[in-house]
């Protein structure tokens, strides 16, 4: 009898018979039937095989991780426009990858995949065309100390600056001498960044700061506002303002920069930094369209776990105008290179060659876990359209995973929504780069 050792076996067929083992509980599906005939307790997992165009594909719902918004890294407590939580990336990252291999984020966003990644100790790689993402991802995967950050706030605020011009009225969001602080810290920052002087901890302060602007407590530079993942227009703050009875109170700024890095960093341990070090200094960071990152070197990741835009949902000028601006990044550049597919045809068309461009990028035997959803009611579903993109392109679809805290069992899975009041759950369609 000749034995095959582990190592032997191929890095595509590991990663395949671990999903399957993972999403089906290790239970074939007559298992299964026969456990949930038998009424027992603590099993969530249904599947089935569904067919779309002539692909059929095994399609699994259950409960895959925590629904609780604590239950990951503190780091990840910075808030952005539809970000899903940190679990997803870690499922598939422990599943399916090996401490060292490189993980990759097309649609960074806040950068919840890859501070994850870098937490488990794989390596990483960027994108997205919005430098506001670079802006909140990156200083947390390099973060300082909190001596670090209360030493560089001292010397910020007693040192002199060329002030940055400021032609925006911004009197409906601040104090004045709040807004004194902010432009100072705005100039400082815009001065280390134009000289390349900016180090790890003053893009940690820039990404505290941006992320303070506005919001609806005292932990905010801003009068009431707003939760701090959209900024609503200075029209629309007055009209707050006199609804409420309110006007601008001095907010120090120092203190609530000080305050938000200690509750980000309570959770970093020097055990945690020692792991994310050599992450930051091999870390891949580009600021381009998804459908061509010439950064990102061919067959160089293991894994992909991303979420894409949705279809027209998000108004980038009018979410951003004022990150932009601190930021002093020219939102109207910004805004003509940020595609908003309205049709769903033009949304294919978009991530048709995105898939093309995750096929060049991914190993031989690299995973994709592509996380969609319902939009527009439930009337449209995408990962019925995403599917056919990926085999187009030339991957294998190894299953659509939808990991739902709440769903009822039904005869045909296929039709469980997601969108539902007090649901939390994410479809995911999960693709294979043939050949190892």
């Amino acid at each position: 009898m000749v034995s095959v050792s582990a190592s032997a076996v191929s890095r595509s067929t590991e990663r395949s018979a671990k999903l399957h083992a993972a999403l089906g509980k290790g239970l074939d599906v007559q298992e299964e039937l026969d456990l949930l005939d038998s009424g027992a307790q603590g099993r969530s997992i249904q599947k089935e095989i569904v067919q779309l165009g002539s692909a059929e594909v095994p399609l699994y719902v259950g409960e895959y991780w925590e629904s609780k918004q604590r239950s990951s890294s503190s780091l990840h407590e910075v808030s952005y426009r539809a970000c899903f939580k940190a679990n997803l990336p870690r499922f598939f990252i422990e599943l399916l990858t090996l401490p060292g291999e490189r993980v990759y984020d097309p649609f960074a966003g806040r950068g919840t995949t890859l501070v994850e990644a870098a937490l488990l100790g794989r390596t990483i790689a960027a994108n997205d065309i919005n430098p506001l993402s670079r802006i909140l991802s990156e200083p947390r995967v390099s973060p300082p100390t909190q001596s670090e950050v209360a030493s560089r706030l001292s010397e910020i605020f007693e040192s002199t600056v060329s002030e940055l011009p400021n032609s925006i009225d911004l009197s409906m969001f601040y104090h004045d001498e709040t807004l004194k602080d902010m432009l100072h810290l705005r100039s400082y920052l815009w001065t280390r960044r134009e000289s390349h002087a900016e180090d790890y901890i003053d893009k940690w302060i820039r990404m505290i700061a941006t992320n303070r602007l506005t919001g609806h407590s005292p932990g905010f530079f801003s009068v009431y506002s707003l939760p701090p993942n959209q900024a609503v227009t200075a029209d629309a703050q007055i009209k707050i303002n006199e609804k409420l009875g309110q006007i601008p109170d001095r907010r120090d700024v120092q203190a609530i920069i000080l305050k938000k890095s200690k509750s980000l960093l309570s959770d970093v341990s020097n055990q945690v930094r020692s792991l994310m070090e050599p992450v930051a200094h091999s870390a891949i960071w580009s600021n381009s369209d998804s459908r061509n990152t010439p950064d990102v070197p061919s067959s160089s990741i293991s894994l992909v776990v991303t979420s894409p835009p949705f279809l027209d949902i998000v108004n980038y000028a009018a979410d951003n105008w004022l990150r932009c601006w601190f930021n002093a990044i020219d939102i109207e550049r910004i805004e003509s290179q940020i595609s908003v597919p309205r049709k769903i045809s033009q949304w294919e068309n978009v991530m048709r060659e995105t898939m093309r461009e995750l096929f060049r990028v991914l190993c031989d035997g690299g995973m994709v876990a592509f996380e969609v959803g319902e939009v527009r009611k439930g009337k449209v579903r995408l990962e019925e359209h995403v599917l056919p993109l990926g085999l187009e392109v030339g991957f294998v679809c190894e299953a659509i995973m939808i990991n739902s805290q709440e769903f009822t069992k039904t005869a045909n899975i296929w039709g469980v929504k997601n969108n539902l009041g007090g649901t939390n759950s994410n479809r995911i369609v999960i693709f294979r780069k043939p050949g190892d």
